[in-house]
């Protein structure tokens, strides 16, 4: 395999996520994705099944496991692909469903911009948030009131958790297995930490033991889970551009762009650069 290494969501390779990116997986057992995926070392590695009928399969692994849909890795992989046989628009069967992504020119760099399959949230059961808060090592009244907690879902699921001040979301501090437990057991891929600066501008933290990865600096699946999340919960008029900026706390700055369109149900935009590692 020709194993590619790209950054999501940002201009410069020393920011955004990085993403294992195969192009051309046809015949790559699972064994094989996986060990591929924990040599590469970054939150997820993506990897291309091309059909002889044009269609294109997709697959994510972390580290340690496979997740069914990822936001940065589908944005690298477009880009790659776009790199090799030029832009447009892809459709992608991810095991979440299918995903349109669609490759344009910016500014001197390819911008990809995926539409996620519909989005919708659950509430976060009492005991769970104690459980939760624990591991996060916060407390209720660290809580932003405005912006409830509660399960997202656009391909993977991410509890929200929105902080009431900047300083709460800059100090991250968790218990990692601790965190790691409850979240296999409530099949969730990141916690998404939010903070809002402005009505449609937010600060985001991922927490990704699932992965292997203390931290994601550049959340795509958890963004476009976040969309569908304002909109369900009417937190933004709609249609909406928000942005939404992670990564700056670990050194890492991403920028990702949520359009949120104004009908229900439907599949929420996430947009971001990518550029050859």
């Amino acid at each position: 395999m020709d194993v590619l290494r790209y950054v999501a969501f940002a201009a410069d390779p020393a920011g955004g996520n990085p993403a294992g990116v195969v192009l051309d997986a046809t015949g790559v057992d699972e064994a094989t994705m996986l060990a591929t995926a924990a040599d590469v070392g970054y939150s997820e590695t993506a990897f291309l099944l091309p059909s002889a009928d044009g269609t294109l399969g997709i697959r994510y692994f972390s580290p340690l496991s496979e997740v069914p849909f990822c936001g940065h890795a589908t944005i690298a992989t477009a880009v790659a692909y776009a790199d090799r046989h030029g832009p447009g628009p892809l459709r992608l069967h991810t095991k979440a469903g299918p995903v349109t992504v669609t490759t344009t020119g910016s500014g001197g760099y390819l911008v990809a911009c995926l539409v996620s399959i519909e989005p919708r949230t659950t509430p976060i059961g009492q005991d769970d948030l104690v459980e939760l808060l624990a591991a996060l090592r916060w407390r209720a009244e660290d809580l932003d009131s405005a912006l409830p907690p509660r399960v997202a879902y656009a391909g993977a699921w991410h509890p929200v958790i929105a902080a009431a001040d900047r300083g709460r979301l800059a100090d991250l501090d968790y218990d990692m297995p601790a965190l790691a437990t409850l979240m296999a057991r409530k099949n969730w891929t990141t916690v998404d930490l939010v903070w809002r600066e402005s009505a449609t501008v937010f600060h985001a933290r991922n927490p990704f033991p699932p992965g292997g990865v203390v931290e994601d600096p550049a959340t795509g699946a958890a963004a476009a889970a976040f969309g569908g999340y304002l909109r369900e919960l009417g937190l933004v008029p709609t249609p909406a551009t928000v942005t939404v900026y992670q990564g700056a706390d670990m050194g890492r700055p991403s920028t990702i762009t949520v359009s949120i369109p104004d009908k229900p149900g439907s599949g929420i935009g996430v947009t971001g650069t990518a550029v050859p590692i």
